[in-house]
């Protein structure tokens, strides 16, 4: 009596089952809305996060003050560097510096 051959296998095609895509998907945690109400295209962008969080505007408060800050921060510096008897003598209300170069050291590091 030979051993009768069982059938061959169908191989089941995931792609072309909807139902089994959907259950793939909710199992790599892909397609379905987060915490935060966003809905992720794939793992990698679940991952690395949506930038359209880091495009936001900042205020117009915040602009002024980063270029205040850096004017003075530049007028300091040049005027540490070229001037640096009348810097000190604006600072400390002493006896003049006896070497220029602590001041001139510091406007550079201000200017840099």
């Amino acid at each position: 009596m030979a051993a009768k051959q069982p059938p061959p296998l169908m191989k089941k095609h995931s792609q072309t089952d909807l139902v089994s895509r959907l259950k793939t998907r909710k199992i790599l945690g892909v397609g379905g809305e987060d915490d935060d109400g966003e809905v992720h295209r794939s793992k990698i962008s679940q991952v690395l996060g949506n930038e359209i969080k880091f495009a936001v505007r900042e205020p117009l408060g915040l602009r002024v003050w980063q270029l205040v800050s850096a004017v003075m921060f530049s007028g300091v510096a040049i005027m540490a560097l070229a001037f640096p008897d009348q810097l000190y003598d604006a600072i400390f209300e002493e006896e003049p510096a006896s070497s220029k170069t602590p001041i001139r050291l510091y406007g550079g590091a201000l200017l840099s």
